[in-house]
């Protein structure tokens, strides 16, 4: 019998449709807004798809045109959508998809991102919704995040039944921190990390993730969280892996922000007990940062996938997520090629 899976990566999670504000504006000046999708673990799935692995994300959403958006994008990407549970519209917002919307920074001021995702169809889920034992049975990876815990009780439930089932099926489980204040406090995500992480093979977060979730504090760190020394993340990473030693690999994105336009950005790994740093991306121009950190993910996971040697996979995790910057929108639009010739050195000199 052929052990050969359909799938490299499987994603799980919500998806929101974003708004951004165009030209740093705000969005009260604005008469049109640029349409994109903010989608954590989908976001994985679109860029892994995009480096030449087989993806498929699955969640629940309403069957109306932001549902349809969602999907029909994915696809666009190469990533198989089969999987997401459609729920009919009711015409009354009673479960509905989620909404965001972006200001993009420009100078001293900070980008702001705003979520209306009350009722979402994925908060709603509930245990048979989806087929886990089916589902996990066909791939080799399975990532979700802290977003989703949070969202609600019940999707807190089924991504803690989601990782059990994929680590009972022997499949490599990676989960992104991605801490977000304003869907729970710090004391209630510890609380249900405690659930999620001895079913964790690889966790990515950054150095306020590990603080606000797993109450694990980098020494050296400001209120900010700016100015962390790679070294410092040292520590963090190895108390990671001494309270839960299920954990192979400790991944982490270093961001000094120099103004909203002007970033410098390093990326960091604990893999299998020895610790490895990239270079360092120094005066990084930014067009929109978010998705850098799922850019990371998924050039982590898929170097991994494909057996890299872990300096390898750390440069060019970081070459890849770096360029993410250059890109509106959470997707990276950046090539393999693009991202391995960075990662040698490559200049920014016009290409003919």
């Amino acid at each position: 019998m052929s052990t050969e899976k359909k799938y490299d990566l499987l994603g799980f999670g919500e998806a929101m449709i974003r708004f951004t504000a165009p030209d740093h504006a705000r969005l009260e000046q604005c008469s049109h807004l640029h349409i994109a999708i903010a989608a954590a673990e989908l976001n994985v799935s679109v860029d892994a798809s995009r480096l030449g692995h087989k993806t498929a994300w699955v969640s629940k959403l309403v069957d109306i045109w932001s549902g349809q958006y969602i999907i029909n994008k994915g696809r666009e990407h190469g990533v198989d959508m089969s999987g997401v549970v459609l729920l009919p519209f009711d015409g009354k917002g009673t479960v509905r998809n989620g909404l965001c919307y972006l200001e993009v920074g420009i100078g001293p001021r900070a980008s702001k991102q705003m979520y209306d995702r009350a009722h979402s169809a994925i908060s709603l889920i509930k245990p048979g919704d989806i087929d886990w034992e089916k589902t996990l049975s066909q791939t080799k990876w399975f990532h979700t995040t802290g977003i989703t815990t949070a969202i609600s009780e019940n999707a807190a439930n089924e991504a803690i039944t989601s990782l059990k089932i994929a680590k009972k099926l022997g499949v490599t489980t990676s989960f992104d921190l991605n801490f977000r204040s304003t869907l729970w406090s710090s004391e209630k995500a510890i609380e249900t990390m405690k659930k999620v992480m001895p079913y964790i093979d690889v966790i990515i977060g950054n150095e306020e993730d590990f603080e606000k979730m797993l109450g694990i504090k980098a020494k050296g760190g400001t209120e900010a969280y700016s100015d962390l020394d790679p070294e410092s993340y040292k520590s963090v990473a190895q108390e990671v892996v001494k309270q839960f030693p299920n954990v192979q690999v400790v991944g982490t994105t270093l961001r000094h922000v120099r103004t909203a336009m002007l970033n410098d950005w390093q990326t960091v790994m604990l893999y299998k007990g020895k610790f490895y740093a990239s270079r360092k991306y120094e005066n990084l121009e930014i067009l929109d940062r978010t998705g850098g950190g799922d850019s990371f993910a998924s050039a982590l996971i898929c170097c991994m996938l494909e057996g890299k040697d872990p300096q390898e996979i750390i440069e060019f995790s970081a070459a890849y997520s770096a360029l993410c910057h250059g890109f509106m929108g959470d997707w990276n639009w950046a090539t393999r090629a693009e991202a391995e010739r960075v990662m040698k050195g490559g200049t920014a000199r016009v290409l003919r």
